[in-house]
């Protein structure tokens, strides 16, 4: 009797352990996938984009030789290309037709009607400021002044920026900022209030790892040259 009683409580806990094993490997199995999805976003994702990227800036200047302005990507139609000399003279990102997740993972994205650019109204464009690229991750780092040049076949447009790059975070429902002149319901930071300006307004997240807010910037047209 004394020797069953022994073998009786040595099997209970190994019985526990058996029973404590598979969840332990389903817990480590979740924990590695989960720093898997985060390395993803974080450099899987901006390695994807800035391929893309390169691959659409040399598409689009190609299509501008043969003489289209329009190009069809494989992430939709582009027709200008962004450089922001405070980024670096390296700094050139495409800009497609809507704002779509696919636009988003490789360039800028220009909302539906808004004016195009150089024209009478507010070229309005978003960007990523974390994962797939993050065309605007230095937004912050904008300045009164900075400029913002858009190039198309045609023409290479001038914006200067008359608001900082984090002067002014709205809600993500305040579509106000991509009227044809925003007007701060606030009264706080807009761009200046004339009537038949040719504005420009950078769109991205204001916080790196969730998206409830949205930084604002915006810019005025200060010069417009031919291009060769």
């Amino acid at each position: 009797m004394a020797q069953q009683t022994v073998n009786a409580s040595t099997a209970s806990p190994s019985r526990r352990g058996r029973w404590l094993f598979w969840p332990g490997v389903i817990l480590v199995v979740a924990g590695l996938a989960l720093l898997g999805y985060v390395a993803w976003q974080l450099w899987g994702t901006n390695y994807v984009s800035q391929q893309r990227q390169e691959q659409a800036v040399t598409e689009i200047s190609e299509a501008w030789q043969q003489g289209d302005s329009v190009v069809a990507t494989d992430w939709g139609e582009a027709e200008a290309i962004i450089r922001i000399p405070r980024f670096g003279d390296d700094y050139a990102i495409p800009v497609f037709e809507g704002t779509g997740d696919e636009v988003l993972s490789a360039g800028y994205g220009h909302f539906a009607d808004t004016a195009e650019p150089g024209q009478i109204g507010n070229y309005a464009l978003a960007a990523h400021r974390v994962t797939h690229g993050e065309p605007l991750r230095d937004m912050p780092e904008l300045d009164v002044g900075d400029q913002v040049i858009v190039e198309t076949r045609q023409t290479t447009y001038t914006y200067e920026l008359v608001s900082g790059g984090d002067d002014l975070i709205v809600d993500f429902h305040d579509i106000w900022v991509t009227d044809p002149l925003p007007t701060n319901p606030e009264g706080g930071v807009q761009p200046p209030q004339k009537k038949n300006q040719r504005l420009l307004t950078l769109t991205t997240c204001s916080e790196l790892f969730h998206t409830d807010n949205r930084m604002i910037a915006f810019a005025t047209l200060v010069d417009t040259a031919r291009r060769s």
